[in-house]
């Protein structure tokens, strides 16, 4: 048998080759999206436990005067763990609405956001709205009451 037959008849390297193939396939449309999500997930869990720890400090340094929130929320740190925290609101009374100078009943709940931002590679048009990268952005709420 000739060389050439010989090499035609041996195929072993069409298996090699389909094997680029079958990888480049499955990290394009498997992996890549998947770290997509991951790398969501995992920013989505660092907010939350950013928010957890600051309603921790809330909950376990109250302040000494209940009646004096406004110094009290306002010596409050703006930002845990890199995440901002936006909108802390005292709620006050057995309405549960926002403490302010004519709702003065005691301080019972205290609520905040912040804001997470993730950037997709593969998924954008999915964890993004309107599939546009600059919009994100996801708030997260946390509210717990005092104890």
């Amino acid at each position: 048998m000739s060389r050439r037959l010989s090499f035609v008849a041996d195929q072993r390297g069409a298996a090699a080759f389909e094997m680029l193939i079958v990888f480049l396939f499955l990290g394009v449309s498997l992996l890549l999206p998947l770290a997509d999500v991951a790398a969501a997930g995992f920013q989505f869990v660092s907010a939350w436990e950013a928010l957890r720890a600051f309603g921790q400090k809330i909950q376990y340094a109250p302040p000494s005067d209940v009646t004096n929130w406004a110094a009290w929320k306002s010596a409050l740190p703006t930002s845990v763990s890199g995440y901002p925290i936006n909108n802390l609101q005292v709620l006050c009374g057995d309405a549960i609405t926002a403490c302010s100078a004519t709702n003065v009943g005691s301080p019972k709940y205290y609520s905040y956001t912040t804001t997470v931002t993730v950037a997709p590679i593969i998924l954008t048009t999915v964890l993004c709205t309107s599939g546009n990268a600059n919009s994100c952005s996801y708030t997260l709420s946390y509210s717990a009451r005092f104890q």
